[in-house]
C-alpha cells in the first residue's frame, strides 16, 4: 500500500518485491477485506482467498480455523500488516466500539511490535498528563501542532505497544513495525502537519470524528511488559513472542495460528520461512511444529482469542 509517509525498507529488510519508485508504507500480509485478500499460495486450496475459506459452509471454517472461529463475524477477524514509517504518520485515532456505528466507522484495537528502528525512533501514544479536551481542541482549531500534546515514548527493536480503540497516536519516523489489529480500516486523522498527499493535495482530516473518538482520560500509557511469552491477550487477539530453541507446536490444539517471522529462518511443514514472512497454520494441522532452523529464530504466534462460555 503506497503511503505518503512510506519508504523502501520492506524491500531492504525483507526482500519484498515493491513497485519501482513507489513509497510503500504498508504491506497487508494477512487480510480479508473487500479491497484486499490474502490468497493460498500452494497445496490443494491454492488460489482460494482467505474470505472464501472463512465463508465456507459444511464445517470447513471450523476445520481450518478452529472452534474459536464460531460466531466470529462474516470476515476473518484480524488484519496483520508490516509498516515502514519513513516519515511521521498523522495524529490519528480509531473509534471505540461504543461510538463507531454512529460515526460510520469500524472499531480498531491494535498492537505494534517494533521490528527495526532508526536513531531517534519514537511513538506518540495517549495524552500527556494534564492535557484536556478543551486544551487539545483550542490548540487544534488555532492551527497549532497538537502532536506535542501527546506522550512520547522512545523505542528500540523488540518494544511492544498496545493501542485500544480511542487511544490517540502517531508513529514517529524511522520505525518498521508489525501491526496486529482488528479487521478494520477506519482511521480518523485529526492533524497531519499540513502535509500534502501523494497527489499533492492536502489529505482529508476528520476533526469532529476524532474529537468524539479520543479517550480523554488516556494519559501517558507505558509500553507492554511481556508476561513470559505472552505479549497481549484480550478479546480481539492473543499474541506471544517465541525465541525458538527447539520445536514447538505451531498452533493450539484444534485452533489456527498465524506465525510472523521476526528473525532467523524457522521451519514449519517442510518449508523454511525468511524474516518478514507470515503464514497461517490451519486448525486441522494441529500436529505441525515450528523449529528454529540452523541459527535460531524469533517468531510471533497470533491466535484468535479464547471465547468465554
Amino acid at each position: 500500500m503506497e503511503r505518503v509517509w512510506g519508504g523502501r525498507r520492506l524491500e531492504e529488510l525483507f526482500g519484498k518485491p515493491l513497485p519501482p519508485g513507489a513509497v510503500i508504507g504498508e504491506s497487508w500480509e494477512i487480510v480479508d477485506r473487500p479491497e484486499a485478500q490474502s490468497m493460498v499460495a500452494d497445496g490443494p486450496l491454492a488460489g482460494r482467498s482467505l474470505h472464501e475459506l472463512w465463508a465456507a459452509e459444511g464445517g470447513q471454517r471450523e476445520r481450518l480455523f478452529g472452534s474459536r472461529a464460531t460466531g466470529a463475524g462474516a470476515r476473518f477477524p484480524l488484519l496483520i500488516k508490516l509498516l515502514d514509517c519513513e516519515q511521521t504518520l498523522s495524529v490519528q485515532v480509531h473509534p471505540p466500539a461504543a461510538v463507531a456505528p454512529q460515526l460510520g466507522g469500524e472499531p480498531k484495537t491494535e498492537m505494534w511490535v517494533i521490528v527495526d528502528t532508526a536513531p531517534g525512533a519514537h511513538l506518540l501514544v495517549g495524552l500527556r498528563h494534564g492535557i484536556t479536551r478543551e486544551r487539545f481542541e483550542t490548540e487544534l482549531r488555532a492551527g497549532h501542532d497538537v502532536s506535542r500534546l501527546l506522550h512520547r515514548v522512545d523505542v528500540d527493536a523488540g518494544d511492544v505497544m498496545f493501542l485500544p480503540s480511542g487511544r490517540v497516536h502517531a508513529i514517529g519516523a524511522g520505525n518498521v513495525i508489525c501491526e496486529i489489529q482488528q479487521n478494520s480500516d477506519t482511521t480518523y486523522r485529526v492533524f497531519d502537519f499540513n502535509r500534502p498527499g501523494l497527489d499533492g493535495r492536502p489529505r482529508d482530516l476528520h476533526v469532529e470524528q476524532s474529537l468524539d473518538s479520543i479517550d480523554w482520560a488516556d494519559s501517558e500509557p507505558a509500553p507492554v511488559e511481556p508476561d513470559g511469552d505472552v505479549l497481549v491477550s484480550n478479546d480481539v487477539f492473543h499474541v506471544e513472542r517465541w525465541t525458538l530453541e527447539g520445536p514447538r507446536a505451531a498452533a493450539p490444539e484444534g485452533e489456527c495460528a498465524i506465525l510472523a517471522v521476526l528473525d532467523g529462518a524457522p521451519e514449519c511443514g517442510g518449508s523454511a520461512f525468511a524474516p518478514g514472512s507470515l503464514f497461517l497454520v490451519p486448525a486441522e494441522a494441529d500436529d505441525l511444529t515450528v523449529s528454529p532452523g540452523d541459527d535460531g529464530a524469533t517468531v510471533l504466534q497470533i491466535t484468535l482469542p479464547a471465547r468465554s462460555a
